[in-house]
């Protein structure tokens, strides 16, 4: 045996090096393509097939179907996308994710492409000192292009040989020859092997060098690939575990898609296996199961089998356009069948991961607006306003659990969930903002009327004052928990005038969503409200504020206790000041009143 520790050291490295290649070569392209990325797949999943097309192209753009399922998994949490709408996406990655098959069959074979990798290094490296992103991101493109087929040659030059290692590899043969025990022993293989390598295309490429190097046939070369579209499902699983149950419907949603085209393929195997044979030999000339078979009969075939042992030029394309076509034809198959069945997989994966109330908050999505625009602008802002009030809703239950927490002492059980519900509230709020913002600048280039002009400034304003709504309720949870590291407990009177306090922006915050509901004709009263409310929030700060300093001189409550007392008072007061700036844009850009009051600002 020749094959050393140094060896296998090496062949690992390779693996590594490819690994690296095409995680490099897949950022790069997503840096290239930057929120055009985006913005397809918020335009083009309006239906099935649509989507369906979509997750094609962003796959085969991005050469990553983890990469495009896990930016849909991205999407349905922050509520970007329905779960229908992912469905049709990721039924498209899978087939987009096989030009990354053909890409390795094409170049790894016909041509060693690794000697050119040191010229595309060249062009790239420099391209990373160029001070335009986009050069920058084409060269990561190329740099990572350049690695991949370099591990992938040296990956075919350290694997060991089968004729001058018959000890070390005589297991390989023996698994290899057990009929059907075989196919599922190799199938589980390509499982594991992608689970742990989180790549498809590592798996295909491993897969490809094996049969080139006689280790394995073809059947058994396609049931590793089989595997590993199990195995890909992973990366976007461990990218739902810290998302919302949308999120996590999504990722069941393509393992079911995967698991149960796997299944039925592996129950008809053979036959499959004959169907791209036959389209393999129709497009190459020879029958990648014929190789097979003069392998295992060792026979004198010079087109097919060098006479020292090994596979010919000529029978490694056709193994690697074989392996190139057995997951096309399977995953194209799959979305024929599977794709009319859409409304059943979010019915199944609901039933699976049902929600724990019926009108779960973590349900939450876009209602009214979506990637595409109308053709009427002047309607568009219809939908904004609805959104807008919806956004308000949200935000409104933030300011409730932020009053939770005031009364929920930090060793309690539900402390930490709650604060962690406001904190990825929070981040959704900042989502709503740019969504609704990014909707609203898009109708604004559309033909408008100076009114609507003016109803599309009022309404950025809205949406930036609502989301400092949002951002002063988890302000409130953090000086929480500021209060709570330095041990510092309130006094009873401390309790209760700060629920006076949120207590009366409470009430402001139900005035404001009032007057949002009425947009566009609101009640003078309300009008009104607004205004005597927010200046008893005034005036109670000052009241409170005055009261602090009186208590700690006199010794009432420590200086620590009243600093964390004023910051909690202090920013329920801006909060309400939020809220007053969220009515003023309704009242100046919708309707016509008189200017606030000089005394009132």
């Amino acid at each position: 045996m020749n094959y050393s520790v140094l060896d296998f050291l090496c062949l690992l490295g390779a693996v590594c090096m490819f690994l690296y290649g095409m995680k490099v070569m897949s950022e790069g392209l997503q840096k290239v393509a930057g929120d055009r990325l985006r913005n397809i797949l918020g335009a083009m999943t309006k239906n099935r097939l649509t989507g369906v097309l979509t997750g094609i192209v962003i796959t085969a753009l991005i050469q990553s179907s983890s990469a495009s399922t896990v930016m849909v998994v991205s999407f349905v949490n922050a509520g970007l996308m329905s779960l229908a709408q992912s469905m049709a996406v990721i039924f498209g990655a899978n087939v987009g994710t096989t030009v990354t098959t053909w890409i390795i069959s094409a170049f790894s074979l016909e041509f060693n492409i690794s000697d050119y990798s040191i010229v595309m290094l060249a062009i790239a490296v420099p391209m990373l000192f160029m001070k335009k992103s986009a050069y920058k991101s084409t060269g990561e493109f190329i740099i990572g292009f350049a690695f991949l087929f370099m591990g992938l040659d040296l990956i075919s030059q350290f694997v060991p040989n089968l004729k001058d290692n018959p000890e070390m590899l005589k297991f390989v043969s023996d698994y290899a020859s057990m009929g059907v025990w075989s196919v599922i022993l190799f199938f589980v293989f390509g499982l594991i092997l992608t689970m742990v390598v989180q790549s498809s295309a590592a798996t295909f490429a491993i897969t490809l060098i094996m049969c080139s190097q006689g280790w394995i046939n073809f059947s058994l070369g396609c049931a590793i690939i089989l595997g590993g579209n199990i195995g890909t499902t992973i990366t976007p699983m461990l990218a739902a575990m810290s998302g919302n149950l949308a999120a996590k419907r999504t990722a069941m949603g393509h393992v079911l898609f995967n698991v149960i085209g796997s299944i039925i393929v592996l129950c008809i195997f053979h036959p499959f296996m004959e169907l791209v044979a036959d389209i393999t030999k129709a497009c190459t000339g020879t029958n990648p199961l014929d190789i097979s078979a003069a392998e295992e009969m060792a026979m004198a075939d010079s087109t097919l089998l060098k006479p020292e042992g090994g596979l010919t030029a000529k029978a490694q394309s056709c193994i690697a356009f074989g392996l190139a076509m057995f997951p096309t034809v399977f995953n194209a198959c799959n979305l024929m069948v599977m794709i009319w069945f859409t409304n059943l997989y979010v019915k199944i994966v609901c039933f699976l991961l049902p929600a724990k109330h019926k009108d779960s908050e973590e349900e939450f999505t876009l209602k009214y607006i979506g990637g595409g625009l109308m053709t009427a602008s002047e309607l568009n802002l219809t939908q904004a306003q609805k959104e807008i009030v919806v956004f308000g809703e949200r935000v409104q239950r933030m300011l409730g659990m932020a009053k939770t927490l005031i009364d929920t002492p930090d060793k309690d059980d539900s402390y930490d969930p709650t604060y962690n519900r406001l904190e990825k509230y929070e981040e959704i709020s900042d989502r709503m903002e740019i969504e609704i913002g990014s909707y609203l600048n898009k109708v604004a280039e559309g033909r408008l009327s100076p009114e609507g002009k003016m109803r599309v400034a009022g309404m950025l304003r809205m949406i930036s004052e609502i989301e400092s709504i949002a951002d002063g309720c988890f302000n409130v949870a953090k000086i929480l928990a500021r209060k709570n590291q330095n041990h510092v407990d309130f006094p009873e009177a401390i309790v209760k005038e700060i629920h006076q306090m949120f207590s009366m922006v409470e009430n402001a915050m139900d005035n404001m969503l009032q007057i949002l509901r009425q947009m566009e004709m609101p009640e003078d009263s309300k009008i009104i409200t607004a205004y005597n409310r927010e200046r008893e929030i005034n005036n109670l700060r000052n009241q409170l504020r005055d009261a602090n300093i009186y208590n700690i001189n006199n010794k009432i409550y420590s200086y620590k206790e009243g600093i964390f007392y004023m910051d909690l008072i202090s920013e329920a007061e801006k909060i309400g000041d939020y809220m007053m700036n969220v009515v003023e844009g309704v009242k100046q850009q919708f309707k016509a009143t008189p200017q606030r009051p000089a005394a009132l600002a």
